[in-house]
């Protein structure tokens, strides 16, 4: 039997052209429950730091109430021993602190993709130069580098302070950086795209890059941690300007102070809790990230099997 070929007449159905579906990871992280959990306590904090002369009732500073008050209405964190009140404090803290984070995680990042990328690419004399500079800060503590310059600084503001700190940090995200670059490096987009006559920068730009968003994103994650973690600890030593507002400076003055042998909780619960919450949710979110970008770390619902009725107890 032959098939009739379709008449002139007939409709043709045609093929819906598919749209480049754009931002597909990232509108699975936002939805993602660890990603909104962690987003929400960030931005909690956020909106503290960005409205600090709205929210906060008091001059920071100001010396100019009963020292020590428990927590009340009046002061809903408490007096220092010096009449100061600590929710001021607490909240232009908040300021500084996440600027500190952002801004070293940020420069940390983008030294550690600029170097790593350069490095892992052009190979050779420039990926032996970038590879030892790399090691040679691996291989110093972090922490007692950024001790000995703050000696020679001393008392510098937290903005310098993230600045140093974020100077410091690269090296551990170059190596990823510069290995993930050198396993493109040999794919056949980027081998294509040098047949092609495209230069470099350009290959580097929209060939590789675009492929190492989920690694850019969980290395900032925890450079903005570890530069928080940075900057509270050089404060807490007192490698920083005292008359500064940040957690790690209110941690100082709480040690200072005897607010542990006093019992005045409400003067170090706040900061080291808010330090503490910020770290869990730079984590949550990299989980997230970790969840959406490797497919082996995704949870797959399973679907429920339908139970099957017996037919025991029917009647013939």
């Amino acid at each position: 039997m032959i098939a009739e070929a379709p008449s002139m007449n007939s409709p043709v159905v045609r093929a819906r052209p598919q749209r480049p579906k754009k931002f597909v990871n990232l509108r699975k992280f936002v939805r993602h429950p660890f990603a909104i959990a962690g987003m929400s306590i960030l931005g909690i904090f956020v909106i503290l730091g960005v409205f600090a002369p709205i929210i906060a009732p008091y001059n920071p500073q100001a010396s100019i109430f009963i020292p020590m008050q428990a927590p009340s209405w009046q002061h809903l964190l408490g007096t220092t021993n010096t009449g100061q009140d600590i929710f001021s404090q607490f909240v232009w803290g908040a300021q500084t602190t996440l600027m500190v984070g952002l801004g070293g995680g940020l420069i940390t990042v983008v030294l550690a993709l600029l170097i790593g990328m350069t490095a892992g690419y052009l190979g050779g004399t420039v990926d032996a130069i970038l590879n030892t500079m790399s090691n040679i800060f691996l291989v110093l503590p972090s922490l007692a580098l950024l001790i000995v310059i703050e000696s020679y600084l001393k008392g510098t503001s937290p903005l310098i302070n993230g600045l140093i700190i974020g100077l410091t940090g690269w090296a551990w995200g170059s190596r990823v950086f510069r290995a993930q670059t050198m396993s493109f490096g040999s794919r056949d987009f980027v081998v294509a795209a040098k047949l092609s006559g495209m230069s470099n920068l350009r290959i580097m730009w929209t060939e590789i890059l675009p492929n190492m968003y989920s690694i850019i994103a969980s290395n900032l994650t925890f450079a903005c941690l570890g530069a928080m973690l940075a900057e509270a600890g050089l404060a807490y030593l007192g490698y920083e300007n005292l008359n500064a507002n940040s957690w790690g400076t209110l941690l100082y003055w709480a040690g200072n102070g005897g607010a542990m042998l006093s019992g005045a909780w409400w003067w170090f619960v706040p900061p080291g809790a808010a330090i503490a919450l910020c770290g869990m949710s730079f984590t949550m979110m990299n989980f997230a990230m970790d969840q959406i970008s490797n497919p082996r770390l995704a949870t797959v619902k399973k679907r429920r099997k339908p139970r099957v009725q017996s037919n025991s107890g029917v009647g013939a």
